[in-house]
């Protein structure tokens, strides 16, 4: 089979001699106009992408608008050491390690959560300040205020929720669920590390097909 098909967005770059595929120099958070032409001509080939949790994030929302998602195994070669993806789901942050990885490894579902603005999230959500009522699932994690709400991919139920108080000195709290609902006074909310919008509702929830995360054959699974 022919080598992958690797996308290097924004700044970011293959680290060492090139892949055994195509590359393709993608701006960073590609969209449609970007990556479907590349995305058409995958022809059984698997994706690995170099940049940002967020870039990751741009290019399997295009997967799932695709009708592609969980068919096309997706390497990761991350940006940065602070990527939440690479700590999430055992990716090295190292880029060589990385990338031999993203070429050789095997493909495992890793949750994908969705939003009602119509995006996706696969490292951490965070919204802040806050001041209203917070669900996930049928339990209540917040009625007054917050220094923010973060949620992140869980790999049992679809996410977690991160409530963290206002004042050092009081602890946070944290619930596991399928789906995250907010209302609130009108508040900022980023995902993956970019500015999203001003909202006074927000909702954040598993979708219902998991994308296909190339790892080391010698981890365990999720």
């Amino acid at each position: 089979m022919a080598g992958p098909v690797v996308l290097t967005c924004g700044s970011a770059c293959w680290p060492g001699p090139g892949p055994p595929g195509v590359v393709a120099a993608v701006p960073e958070r590609p969209g449609r106009e970007e990556l479907d032409g590349t995305l058409d001509g995958l022809d059984g080939r698997h994706l690995v992408v170099c940049g940002t949790d967020a870039d990751l994030a741009a290019v399997l929302l295009r997967l799932l608008r695709t009708g592609v998602l969980g068919t096309v195994p997706v390497g990761f070669v991350p940006a940065a050491t602070s990527s939440v993806v690479a700590r999430l789901w055992g990716v090295p942050t190292d880029p060589v390690c990385a990338a031999e990885i993203a070429l050789r490894g095997e493909p495992h579902p890793v949750p994908l959560v969705r939003d009602d603005a119509g995006g996706v999230l696969v490292g951490l959500g965070v919204v802040r300040p806050l001041d209203g009522v917070a669900y996930c699932d049928d339990e209540v994690v917040l009625r007054g205020r917050a220094s923010r709400l973060e949620v992140s991919p869980d790999r049992a139920l679809g996410l977690v929720v991160r409530v963290v108080p206002r004042g050092l000195a009081r602890r946070g709290r944290w619930a596991t669920g399928r789906a995250v609902q907010l209302g609130c006074r009108p508040t900022g909310v980023w995902r993956d590390g970019v500015a999203s919008r001003t909202t006074d509702r927000w909702t954040w929830y598993r979708h219902t097909e998991d994308w296909q995360l190339l790892r080391s054959s010698a981890q365990p699974p999720l």
